[in-house]
């Protein structure tokens, strides 16, 4: 089976468009409100311009859940996952070229509250990853959930992860958005760019396994 190179392009602009706009946001100085609206509004956007090219994931942890449940095959999700990464990695290039303010914000990464644990942040990236791929599974991929929403409730869903979670963890929920912003972080020499990189794919992925399963259970999927 071939790679879908139609399908990369989409998940290559809508993962670029959520590292791009949303760093930012917050290196602009937004406040919490400004950060979770464009986080939110932009992933809802594109779900709504490429998502029945690609399915919209723009998300490493979405995709791993996606291959947990069958729903595409592992040459896709390789593909796709590869594409989120770069498309990440070229955001946060784009932003330093562009904006050099980054650096007091180390470019937008996803940074723990001073005084956060691993232990803190390893849970409750668990946690709001577990509700984003729930909400994508309930109305993006459930045959019974209704027609139409389920890009609203997914921008909904990552806007009031960033409400309650970006003071205390940056609210990931994404691989890519983390990685590509701390690698260009790390690149200019900044502090503490990599912090704790690594409760950021190993978070997300956990509570998006663990949504695709209960999702399948509470909805009797197969």
């Amino acid at each position: 089976m071939s790679v879908n190179y139609r399908a990369c392009l989409a998940e290559f602009l809508g993962t670029f468009a959520l590292v791009f706009f949303g760093t930012l946001a917050i290196a602009t100085g937004g406040s919490i409100t400004a950060v979770a609206l464009t986080h939110g509004l932009v992933i809802a956007i594109m779900i709504y311009s490429v998502g029945h090219i690609s399915g919209a994931h723009f998300n490493p942890a979405v995709t791993i859940a996606m291959l947990y449940r069958k729903t595409i095959d592992m040459q896709t999700g390789i593909a796709y996952m590869l594409t989120q990464l770069t498309a990440g990695v070229i955001a946060a290039i784009a932003h330093a070229f562009l904006f050099p303010m980054g650096s007091k914000v180390n470019f937008g990464s996803n940074l723990p509250a001073l005084g956060v644990s691993d232990l803190n942040i390893l849970i409750l990236e668990i946690i709001l990853t577990f509700f984003l791929v729930f909400v994508i599974f309930s109305t993006a991929v459930s045959k019974k959930a209704p027609v139409g929403w389920h890009g609203f409730a997914i921008g909904l869903i990552i806007t009031v992860d960033i409400f309650a979670g970006g003071p205390i963890t940056g609210a990931s929920m994404n691989p890519a958005r983390s990685f590509g912003p701390a690698i260009i972080s790390y690149y200019y020499g900044l502090e503490n760019s990599l912090q704790s990189h690594h409760l950021y794919w190993i978070g997300p992925i956990l509570g998006g396994l663990i949504a695709a399963y209960v999702e399948k259970i509470l909805n009797n999927n197969k």
